[in-house]
C-alpha cells in the first residue's frame, strides 16, 4: 500500500489530517506539485485526472479522491468514527461535508486558481473573472456555516468529523487564496481555534 501525497495542496491535508485522528501510518510517497510531477507520465498512469492524492493497495487497485480513501480506512478502522455515529449523525455528516465542498471549497479553490501566479502553469487557461466572481460566493456561505456551529462544538453532530476536517482545510486555505473570515463570524473562528489546535492539524 502506499499513498501518493502532495504536500501543502489542501485535499492531500485531508487525508493526512483524517490519518493522523485515526493513528494510522500508511507509506507515502511525495508528488511534487510545483514540479508539475501530477502531470508526468509516471503518476498519469497512477491517476490519470492528474490529481492527488492517490491511494494504491496491494492488489494494484486505485483509490482517488479524499473522502473515497477516508471511507476506506474507516471501513477498516471504525474507530474512532469519523463519518458519524448512527443513521442522522452520519446523514449529517454526509450533509455537511457535501455543503463545506460545494459552497466553501469550490469557491476558494476557484479563486486561488484562477488569480494566484504560482497556479498560472498548472490552471491553463486561468480566467480572472471566474476567479474574482467566486469570492462573493465565499462569503455569502460563511454566515451559514457561522450559525451552524452557534453553540456547538463541532460542525454536524457531537462527534468531530471530515466534515469539520473539509472546513478546516478550507479554512486555511483561504489564507493563500489572499480571503479572511470576517470577525464578525465569531462562531467560525472559535472553533477554528478550536479544531487547529488538535494534534492532527498539524499532519
Amino acid at each position: 500500500m502506499k499513498l501518493y501525497d502532495g504536500g501543502r495542496a489542501p485535499n492531500p491535508r485531508r487525508v493526512r489530517i483524517y490519518l493522523a485522528e485515526k493513528g494510522i501510518a500508511v507509506p507515502t510517497e511525495q508528488v511534487d506539485l510545483g514540479a508539475l510531477q501530477q502531470k508526468s507520465d509516471a503518476y498519469a498512469a497512477i491517476n490519470p485526472l492528474q490529481r492527488v492524492p492517490a491511494l494504491v493497495l496491494d492488489d494494484g487497485t486505485v483509490i482517488t479522491e479524499s473522502i473515497a480513501i477516508c471511507r476506506y480506512f474507516e471501513y477498516l478502522h471504525p474507530q474512532p468514527p469519523l463519518f458519524g455515529e448512527g443513521e442522522i449523525e452520519q446523514a449529517m455528516v454526509e450533509m455537511w461535508n457535501r455543503r463545506v465542498e460545494l459552497h466553501l471549497y469550490l469557491p476558494v479553490s476557484y479563486v486561488f486558481r484562477h488569480l494566484h501566479p504560482a497556479m498560472k502553469a498548472t490552471e491553463v487557461p486561468q480566467v480572472a473573472p471566474w476567479g474574482e466572481a467566486n469570492k462573493p460566493r465565499v462569503l455569502d456561505f460563511l454566515p451559514v456555516l457561522d450559525r451552524q456551529l452557534d453553540g456547538r462544538r463541532f460542525i454536524a453532530g457531537a462527534h468531530y468529523s471530515v466534515a469539520d476536517i473539509t472546513a478546516l482545510v478550507t479554512i486555511d486555505f483561504m489564507k493563500p487564496a489572499k480571503l479572511a473570515v470576517p470577525p464578525e463570524h465569531r462562531n467560525i473562528l472559535r472553533w477554528h481555534a478550536d479544531v487547529s489546535a488538535r494534534a492532527s492539524a498539524k499532519a
